[in-house]
């Protein structure tokens, strides 16, 4: 089960937008939505970031994401996160 659209209205504002390369090089990012949901999931599991299902984005992906926002405070700083 992911966000709920409620949860995600709460939730959506307080991830920063990473803006695309100004020489238009890089993959574009995946959606936060789907990447937090993935998140949500190992971290409510327990299990290992590669076990994760495919109906999430890859695990290199959400983990790379989740060390990003971990390094940003981002989880830390907002009490909405249910992890935080």
């Amino acid at each position: 089960m992911g966000l709920t659209d409620e949860q995600w209205v709460i939730l959506e504002p307080l991830i920063p937008v990473k803006e695309p390369r100004e020489d238009g090089k890089g993959r574009p990012r995946i959606n936060n939505r789907n990447v937090l949901n993935g998140i949500l999931w190992v971290l409510r599991t327990g299990a290992a970031w590669q076990d994760l299902p495919d109906r999430y984005p890859s695990p290199a992906t959400c983990h790379r994401r989740f060390q990003e926002w971990q390094r940003e405070g981002v989880l830390e700083k907002n009490t909405h996160f249910p992890c935080g």
